[in-house]
């Protein structure tokens, strides 16, 4: 027996397997254990973790010891590096359901040797196409398939269609039944989609693994909303590119990796603390090139809230040079030998150098064009900018804009956005008729101090504030500020220390009494402790929302369920209110959800699982759509209520 020592049990420390290592486990398993594999797994979960030579142990039973030696990235790449000791392996149920517990792995991150291999062939011959490493593009993939409308071929099409066949199962069967053979469908599909050279919907089927995982776990942090978006995504993708549809979008590109840009000058704009719900923390650093290019420059590893919090004077390595958050976020870099990835973050090779340049504020240099723009129009170009059907990419940008405080409603601060001052030295009203604007908590963990900063802010109405934050693209007329500074000529404006530079990041830094400008009565106005209508919230969209969300997290039949309770009362607010197309999606949906045929000999047959999954698509899609919709038109309507 090999020696091991005990630890608490954390699937966090079983190292991440390969989609198609675990996805192969589960098709070699004999169909008579299928059933027992969702309680094995869960039993696994009360198993401490042991520590052998090279990896972990777990003790599954009497001579049932299961072992999994990590390849060199620390994943599970090849079958060979689990096993088991019980007479049945490797086809037996301790190690399938040691391999379902692990983590899924990034193949980005973790490289599949089969894709390696075929990578390197392919590379090998196909140099005379013309496929660099700087095109990003799959193995295997057409040339210029990522540049131009190129029809997929029949590999890719045969791959979408197994991806669409194994997420509309999951659908049907929803989140209770989605166990882990559903989901070893959805990995053995994800593997042929990176063999053909698909990465978009890739890694659309890996998010909707984790996503059923976390729901099925009631992992902290975990959104029914979010499983939705992702599962959507994954559907789309598949159903279009099973299709024939050319759109290169739909079939991504392959994390490209860090390219020369030469030398570069940044400026600091604010730290961001990141605390994941996938067990990752630490910061990023939001910079703006003397160009105008965003870019951000992270320290992001597995950790907590402490580590999330503790980053806040980070010193992460960028080359030789040892660069310190804080610092960095208030001042510049000359950064030369230089790598930027295609998303903008900043590398920190051993060829990078970089001297400090003295920082600006907010109001001059290449900063200054966070605020050049009204809200409004900045707000309806990113989201006429973002991917509506790529819910990864909506609201990442961040924007500027210049405020008046005016309530709050709990965690939220109420505030309006001041318009161009008329007179030089006069100080700046808001806008007339502009949209009440909510300010809502990045994040609301306690460690972090973004909470306590907007309770600050909030207790002095009439304050006028600079923020820099992001657009909240799920809900109307909403700001998630990263940080905050004073207004230029405002006297009714924030204090700060001379070291700070005019900014407080939300995240760290704490606003103290003194950073607020004395009680000045006149300047002072009437707090609103009300805020009107939510354009999104209270229209009766919240009834698709609502069906959609159930096919999800209770299946087919939870839907057709809900339906024949409701009735007519599904469709008839719709259709009063004005979204009689919503009307039309939703009735649909229920409709679908509870038909069944009948066989050739008048027996109730199976229900289409394709025409249940394009009827909850249809109305997802145009929920999106139209939720997207009013929330633009919140930015610029004047409030309502």
């Amino acid at each position: 027996m090999t020696n091991r020592t005990s630890s608490t049990v954390d699937t966090d420390r079983l190292p991440p397997v390969l989609p198609g290592v675990a996805a192969a486990a589960v098709a070699a398993l004999p169909p008579r254990l299928h059933r027992r594999l969702d309680a094995t797994v869960e039993r696994v979960a009360a198993v401490p973790v042991g520590r052998v030579d090279g990896g972990v142990s777990i003790d599954c039973g009497p001579e049932a010891l299961v072992t999994l030696t990590p390849g060199p990235t620390g994943a599970v790449t090849e079958a060979h590096q689990a096993g088991c000791s019980c007479l049945l392996a490797p086809r037996c149920l301790h190690r399938t359901a040691v391999l379902v517990a692990c983590p899924v792995a990034d193949p980005a991150i973790h490289p599949d040797p089969a894709t390696t291999t075929a990578s390197s062939s392919s590379d090998s011959s196909g140099a005379a196409s013309g496929r660099t490493g700087r095109t990003g593009k799959a193995a295997g993939a057409p040339a210029g398939r990522t540049g131009r409308s190129a029809t997929p071929t029949k590999a890719q099409r045969a791959a979408a269609a197994a991806l669409w066949r194994a997420a509309a199962a999951a659908l049907a069967a929803g989140v209770p039944a989605a166990g882990a053979v559903l989901q070893a469908e959805l990995l053995r599909a994800a593997h042929s989609a990176r063999l053909a050279g698909l990465p978009r919907a890739e890694s659309a089927a890996l998010r909707t693994v984790r996503g059923l995982r976390a729901h099925r776990e009631r992992q902290t942090g975990h959104r029914l909303a979010e499983l939705v978006e992702v599962l959507h995504d994954l559907l789309y993708v598949a159903g279009r590119l099973a299709a024939g549809d050319p759109d290169p979008a739909l079939v991504g590109v392959l994390r490209r990796p860090y390219q020369p840009d030469g030398t570069l000058e940044v400026y600091g704009v604010c730290r961001e603390p990141v605390l994941s719900a996938t067990g990752y923390a630490g910061v990023v650093t939001h910079l703006v090139a003397a160009d105008g290019r965003r870019l951000s420059f992270g320290d992001v590893k597995p950790g907590g809230p402490d580590r999330a919090r503790e980053c806040a004077g980070a010193v992460t390595g960028m080359g030789a040079v040892a660069v310190n958050h804080a610092v960095l976020a208030r001042g510049g870099l000359r950064i030369s030998g230089t790598t930027v990835s295609p998303d903008g973050r900043l590398g920190a090779g051993a060829g990078v150098r970089a001297t400090p340049l003295t920082g600006t504020d907010w109001s001059t240099g290449p900063l200054a064009e966070l605020f050049a723009h009204p809200l409004a129009e900045v707000v309806t170009a990113q989201l006429a900018a973002d991917d509506p059907e790529d819910p990864a990419r909506a609201g990442t940008a961040l924007v500027g804009c210049d405020l008046m405080v005016v309530g709050a409603v709990g965690d939220q601060v109420l505030a309006r956005e001041l318009a161009p001052a008329a007179d030089a030295g006069a100080e700046r009203a808001p806008v007339p008729d502009g949209p009440l604007i909510r300010l809502v908590p990045v994040d609301s963990h306690p460690v972090l101090a973004h909470v306590a900063n907007l309770r600050r802010l909030a207790s002095w109405p009439g304050l006028r504030i600079r923020v820099v934050g992001r657009l909240d693209p799920d809900r109307a007329s909403t700001l998630r500020p990263l940080a905050v500074g004073p207004v230029p000529g405002a006297a009714a404006t924030l204090r700060l220390p001379a070291e700070w530079r005019d900014r407080a990041d939300l995240g760290y830094d704490e606003l103290q009494g003194g950073h607020l400008p004395p009680r000045d009565p006149a300047a002072m106005i009437e707090p609103v402790l009300a805020v009107g209508a939510d354009a999104v919230a209270e229209s009766p969209l919240w009834r698709v929302r609502r069906l959609v969300e159930l096919a999800v997290s209770g299946g087919r039949r939870a839907v057709a369920e809900a339906a024949r309770g409701e009735g007519a009362g599904l469709a008839g607010p719709l259709r009063r209110a004005g979204f009689t197309t919503a009307a039309v999606v939703a009735a649909a949906l229920a409709d679908e959800s509870d038909r069944r045929g009948r066989d050739v000999f008048g027996r109730l047959a199976d229900p289409d699982p394709d025409r249940y999954a394009w009827a909850w698509l249809a109305a997802t899609a145009h929920l999106a759509a139209t939720e997207r919709e009013l929330i633009r038109s919140s930015w610029t309507a004047p409030p309502v209520g």
